[in-house]
Protein backbone atom coordinates (compact mmCIF):
# COMPACT_ATOMS: atom_id res chain seq x y z
CA UNK A 1 0.00 0.00 0.00
CA UNK A 2 1.44 3.55 -0.93
CA UNK A 3 0.18 6.26 1.58
CA UNK A 4 1.65 9.66 2.59
CA UNK A 5 2.94 12.32 0.05
CA UNK A 6 4.19 11.43 -2.50
CA UNK A 7 5.91 13.23 -5.50
CA UNK A 8 5.19 13.67 -9.14
CA UNK A 9 8.68 14.64 -10.37
CA UNK A 10 9.72 17.45 -12.76
CA UNK A 11 12.42 16.55 -15.32
CA UNK A 12 14.83 19.17 -15.25
CA UNK A 13 16.24 20.37 -18.50
CA UNK A 14 19.38 22.22 -19.54
CA UNK A 15 20.64 23.27 -23.10
CA UNK A 16 17.61 21.52 -24.21
CA UNK A 17 18.60 18.21 -22.50
CA UNK A 18 17.83 15.82 -19.55
CA UNK A 19 19.66 17.64 -16.82
CA UNK A 20 20.77 14.47 -14.70
CA UNK A 21 22.96 16.17 -12.39
CA UNK A 22 19.64 17.73 -11.16
CA UNK A 23 17.16 15.16 -11.63
CA UNK A 24 19.46 12.73 -9.06
CA UNK A 25 20.12 15.64 -7.00
CA UNK A 26 16.05 16.43 -6.60
CA UNK A 27 16.12 12.80 -6.11
CA UNK A 28 17.89 13.16 -3.44
CA UNK A 29 16.78 16.02 -1.42
CA UNK A 30 12.83 14.41 -1.46
CA UNK A 31 14.29 11.14 0.47
CA UNK A 32 15.65 14.12 2.66
CA UNK A 33 12.94 16.44 3.34
CA UNK A 34 10.51 12.97 4.26
CA UNK A 35 8.79 12.11 1.03
CA UNK A 36 7.12 9.07 1.07
CA UNK A 37 7.41 8.03 -3.06
CA UNK A 38 8.86 9.37 -6.05
CA UNK A 39 6.73 9.43 -9.28
CA UNK A 40 9.10 9.93 -12.97
CA UNK A 41 7.75 10.76 -16.16
CA UNK A 42 4.30 11.55 -15.43
CA UNK A 43 2.99 14.50 -16.67
CA UNK A 44 4.85 16.64 -14.09
CA UNK A 45 7.52 15.39 -15.58
CA UNK A 46 6.84 16.07 -19.31
CA UNK A 47 6.51 12.52 -20.50
CA UNK A 48 4.84 13.38 -23.61
CA UNK A 49 8.08 15.46 -25.06
CA UNK A 50 10.82 12.60 -23.86
CA UNK A 51 11.89 10.65 -26.10
CA UNK A 52 11.89 6.93 -25.56
CA UNK A 53 15.46 6.93 -24.57
CA UNK A 54 15.07 9.84 -21.98
CA UNK A 55 12.13 8.22 -20.21
CA UNK A 56 13.46 4.79 -20.05
CA UNK A 57 17.00 6.82 -18.33
CA UNK A 58 14.57 8.95 -16.42
CA UNK A 59 13.09 5.52 -14.75
CA UNK A 60 16.27 4.16 -14.42
CA UNK A 61 18.09 7.64 -12.82
CA UNK A 62 14.95 8.03 -10.20
CA UNK A 63 15.24 3.89 -9.34
CA UNK A 64 19.13 4.33 -8.94
CA UNK A 65 19.59 7.24 -6.98
CA UNK A 66 16.25 6.46 -4.69
CA UNK A 67 18.20 3.29 -3.63
CA UNK A 68 14.96 1.17 -2.06
CA UNK A 69 15.16 3.81 0.18
CA UNK A 70 11.82 4.90 -0.84
CA UNK A 71 9.24 3.48 -3.42
CA UNK A 72 9.37 4.79 -7.11
CA UNK A 73 6.25 4.68 -9.52
CA UNK A 74 7.37 4.64 -12.84
CA UNK A 75 4.88 6.41 -15.35
CA UNK A 76 4.18 4.23 -17.85
CA UNK A 77 1.05 5.48 -19.92
CA UNK A 78 0.33 5.99 -23.68
CA UNK A 79 -2.55 5.74 -25.89
CA UNK A 80 -1.54 2.97 -27.62
CA UNK A 81 -1.90 -0.75 -25.50
CA UNK A 82 1.37 -2.35 -27.72
CA UNK A 83 3.71 0.98 -26.12
CA UNK A 84 2.16 0.77 -22.57
CA UNK A 85 3.07 -3.01 -22.04
CA UNK A 86 6.69 -2.20 -23.23
CA UNK A 87 7.37 0.98 -21.18
CA UNK A 88 5.64 -1.20 -18.27
CA UNK A 89 7.76 -3.69 -18.69
CA UNK A 90 10.78 -1.36 -19.01
CA UNK A 91 9.35 0.15 -15.68
CA UNK A 92 9.56 -3.41 -14.08
CA UNK A 93 12.97 -4.27 -15.17
CA UNK A 94 14.56 -0.80 -14.33
CA UNK A 95 13.61 -1.98 -10.44
CA UNK A 96 10.32 0.63 -10.05
CA UNK A 97 8.22 -0.79 -7.44
CA UNK A 98 4.87 -0.02 -9.16
CA UNK A 99 4.04 1.26 -12.66
CA UNK A 100 1.42 4.73 -13.20
CA UNK A 101 -0.68 4.02 -16.16
CA UNK A 102 -3.03 6.49 -17.73
CA UNK A 103 -6.10 6.38 -19.25
CA UNK A 104 -5.40 6.06 -23.34
CA UNK A 105 -5.94 9.86 -23.89
CA UNK A 106 -6.66 11.78 -27.52
CA UNK A 107 -8.36 8.13 -29.04
CA UNK A 108 -11.17 7.73 -26.65
CA UNK A 109 -11.90 4.59 -25.63
CA UNK A 110 -14.89 3.26 -24.16
CA UNK A 111 -15.09 1.68 -20.57
CA UNK A 112 -15.07 -1.72 -22.47
CA UNK A 113 -11.97 -0.58 -24.28
CA UNK A 114 -10.46 1.39 -21.04
CA UNK A 115 -10.67 -2.02 -19.39
CA UNK A 116 -9.66 -4.25 -22.18
CA UNK A 117 -6.31 -1.49 -22.60
CA UNK A 118 -5.47 -2.13 -18.66
CA UNK A 119 -6.24 -6.04 -18.43
CA UNK A 120 -3.58 -6.05 -21.78
CA UNK A 121 -1.17 -4.46 -19.66
CA UNK A 122 -1.33 -5.87 -16.47
CA UNK A 123 -1.60 -9.58 -17.66
CA UNK A 124 1.46 -9.07 -19.78
CA UNK A 125 3.64 -7.35 -16.88
CA UNK A 126 3.51 -8.67 -13.51
CA UNK A 127 4.27 -5.21 -11.59
CA UNK A 128 1.73 -3.02 -9.26
CA UNK A 129 -0.02 -0.76 -11.15
CA UNK A 130 -2.16 2.59 -10.40
CA UNK A 131 -4.78 3.71 -12.73
CA UNK A 132 -4.54 7.46 -13.37
CA UNK A 133 -7.79 8.72 -13.67
CA UNK A 134 -7.44 12.49 -15.12
CA UNK A 135 -10.54 13.54 -17.74
CA UNK A 136 -9.26 17.08 -17.86
CA UNK A 137 -6.39 15.96 -20.05
CA UNK A 138 -7.56 12.59 -21.17
CA UNK A 139 -11.03 13.63 -22.15
CA UNK A 140 -11.78 10.24 -20.75
CA UNK A 141 -13.23 9.31 -17.65
CA UNK A 142 -13.22 5.69 -15.68
CA UNK A 143 -16.05 4.46 -14.32
CA UNK A 144 -15.89 3.55 -10.30
CA UNK A 145 -17.81 0.30 -11.80
CA UNK A 146 -14.78 -0.39 -14.72
CA UNK A 147 -12.10 0.02 -11.90
CA UNK A 148 -13.48 -2.59 -9.47
CA UNK A 149 -14.06 -5.14 -12.14
CA UNK A 150 -10.03 -3.98 -13.51
CA UNK A 151 -9.80 -4.71 -9.14
CA UNK A 152 -11.11 -7.84 -9.03
CA UNK A 153 -9.78 -9.51 -12.45
CA UNK A 154 -5.76 -7.88 -12.19
CA UNK A 155 -4.68 -8.74 -9.11
CA UNK A 156 -1.77 -6.10 -9.96
CA UNK A 157 -4.26 -3.48 -10.62
CA UNK A 158 -3.93 -2.34 -6.80
CA UNK A 159 -4.89 1.75 -7.10
CA UNK A 160 -5.63 4.84 -8.62
CA UNK A 161 -4.35 8.14 -8.82
CA UNK A 162 -7.73 9.94 -8.59
CA UNK A 163 -7.51 13.67 -10.88
CA UNK A 164 -11.07 13.98 -11.14
CA UNK A 165 -11.46 16.71 -8.43
CA UNK A 166 -15.02 14.77 -7.37
CA UNK A 167 -14.77 14.39 -4.21
CA UNK A 168 -17.32 12.03 -4.06
CA UNK A 169 -15.73 9.22 -6.16
CA UNK A 170 -12.92 8.07 -2.66
CA UNK A 171 -16.33 7.47 -1.08
CA UNK A 172 -18.19 5.84 -4.28
CA UNK A 173 -14.80 3.48 -4.80
CA UNK A 174 -14.43 2.18 -1.12
CA UNK A 175 -18.10 1.73 -1.28
CA UNK A 176 -17.78 -0.77 -4.28
CA UNK A 177 -13.75 -1.77 -4.67
CA UNK A 178 -13.04 -2.44 -1.40
CA UNK A 179 -10.32 -1.15 1.90
CA UNK A 180 -7.29 -2.64 -0.06
CA UNK A 181 -7.38 -0.41 -3.02
CA UNK A 182 -5.09 2.11 -2.62
CA UNK A 183 -6.89 5.75 -3.38
CA UNK A 184 -4.04 8.05 -3.97
CA UNK A 185 -5.61 11.83 -4.83
CA UNK A 186 -3.92 13.94 -7.95
CA UNK A 187 -5.28 17.41 -6.85
CA UNK A 188 -3.09 19.14 -4.78
CA UNK A 189 -5.65 21.70 -3.82
CA UNK A 190 -8.49 19.22 -2.65
CA UNK A 191 -6.40 16.87 -0.85
CA UNK A 192 -7.61 17.22 2.68
CA UNK A 193 -11.02 16.56 1.90
CA UNK A 194 -10.22 13.66 -0.57
CA UNK A 195 -7.69 12.26 2.69
CA UNK A 196 -11.18 12.60 4.67
CA UNK A 197 -13.45 10.80 2.63
CA UNK A 198 -11.35 7.52 2.96
CA UNK A 199 -7.81 8.09 0.57
CA UNK A 200 -4.47 7.14 1.68
CA UNK A 201 -2.38 9.96 -0.11
CA UNK A 202 -1.85 11.92 -2.56
CA UNK A 203 0.74 12.08 -5.78
CA UNK A 204 1.82 15.83 -5.15
CA UNK A 205 3.22 18.68 -7.87
CA UNK A 206 3.45 20.58 -4.84
CA UNK A 207 5.72 18.49 -3.36
CA UNK A 208 8.50 19.39 -5.71
CA UNK A 209 8.99 22.76 -3.90
CA UNK A 210 7.56 22.17 -0.66
CA UNK A 211 8.50 18.40 0.42
CA UNK A 212 8.84 19.10 3.77
CA UNK A 213 5.65 20.82 4.53
CA UNK A 214 3.41 18.01 2.23
CA UNK A 215 5.13 15.56 4.29
CA UNK A 216 4.64 17.02 7.10
CA UNK A 217 1.24 17.42 6.90
CA UNK A 218 0.28 13.67 5.48
CA UNK A 219 2.32 12.85 9.00
CA UNK A 220 -0.09 15.17 11.19
CA UNK A 221 -3.41 13.57 9.27
CA UNK A 222 -1.93 10.05 10.06
CA UNK A 223 -1.13 10.43 13.40
CA UNK A 224 -4.76 11.79 13.91
CA UNK A 225 -3.75 15.40 14.36
CA UNK A 226 -6.19 17.01 11.69
CA UNK A 227 -5.74 20.71 13.37
CA UNK A 228 -1.64 20.27 12.33
CA UNK A 229 -2.53 18.98 9.07
CA UNK A 230 -4.79 21.72 8.10
CA UNK A 231 -2.78 24.49 8.96
CA UNK A 232 -0.10 23.10 6.81
CA UNK A 233 -2.48 23.18 4.06
CA UNK A 234 -3.93 26.10 4.53
CA UNK A 235 -0.26 28.00 4.28
CA UNK A 236 0.08 25.58 1.31
CA UNK A 237 -2.86 26.63 -0.56
CA UNK A 238 -2.18 30.08 -2.30
CA UNK A 239 1.19 27.75 -3.99
CA UNK A 240 -1.36 24.98 -4.71
CA UNK A 241 -3.50 27.32 -6.93
CA UNK A 242 -0.87 29.06 -8.22
CA UNK A 243 1.19 26.32 -9.36
CA UNK A 244 -1.96 25.63 -11.82
CA UNK A 245 -2.61 29.14 -13.40
CA UNK A 246 -0.60 27.94 -16.22
CA UNK A 247 -0.54 24.61 -17.74
CA UNK A 248 2.01 21.96 -15.31
CA UNK A 249 4.49 21.74 -14.87
CA UNK A 250 5.33 25.48 -16.26
CA UNK A 251 4.89 27.33 -12.78
CA UNK A 252 6.28 24.15 -10.53
CA UNK A 253 9.52 24.63 -12.88
CA UNK A 254 9.71 28.19 -12.39
CA UNK A 255 9.25 27.77 -8.81
CA UNK A 256 12.00 25.00 -8.91
CA UNK A 257 13.88 27.45 -10.18
CA UNK A 258 14.04 29.56 -7.36
CA UNK A 259 15.06 27.36 -5.02
CA UNK A 260 17.59 26.64 -7.41
CA UNK A 261 17.09 23.02 -8.20
CA UNK A 262 17.31 23.35 -11.70
CA UNK A 263 16.14 25.44 -14.82
CA UNK A 264 12.76 27.10 -15.59
CA UNK A 265 13.17 24.93 -19.11
CA UNK A 266 10.16 23.28 -20.25
CA UNK A 267 10.00 21.78 -23.94
CA UNK A 268 7.73 22.87 -26.79
CA UNK A 269 4.84 22.90 -27.01
CA UNK A 270 4.60 24.20 -23.54
CA UNK A 271 6.69 27.88 -22.61
CA UNK A 272 8.07 29.25 -19.94
CA UNK A 273 6.19 31.06 -17.18
CA UNK A 274 5.23 34.28 -18.49
CA UNK A 275 5.57 37.17 -15.86
CA UNK A 276 2.34 37.35 -14.41
CA UNK A 277 2.75 33.70 -12.92
CA UNK A 278 6.36 34.72 -12.19
CA UNK A 279 4.71 37.05 -10.00
CA UNK A 280 2.16 34.64 -8.69
CA UNK A 281 4.27 31.67 -8.02
CA UNK A 282 7.27 34.25 -6.34
CA UNK A 283 4.41 35.51 -4.08
CA UNK A 284 3.03 31.93 -2.79
CA UNK A 285 6.55 30.68 -2.37
CA UNK A 286 7.29 33.61 -0.08
CA UNK A 287 3.33 32.90 1.78
CA UNK A 288 4.85 29.30 1.94
CA UNK A 289 7.58 30.27 3.88
CA UNK A 290 9.71 28.85 0.95
CA UNK A 291 11.37 32.20 0.23
CA UNK A 292 12.64 34.88 2.17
Amino acid sequence: MFKGSLTALITPFRDGKVDEKAYQGLVEWQIDEGTDGVIPVGTTGESPTLSHAEHERVVEMCVEAAAGRIPVIAGAGSNSTEECVRLTQHAKSAGADAALIVTPYYNKPSQDGLYAHFKTVADAVDIPIIIYNIPPRSVIDMSTATMARLAADCPNIIGVKDATADLTRPLAMRQEIGEDFCMLSGEDATVMSFLANGGDGCISVTSNVAPRACADMHDAWLAGDVKAAMAINARLFPLHTALFVEPNPVPVKYAASLLEKCTMDVRLPLTPANENTQKLVRDAMMSAGLLS
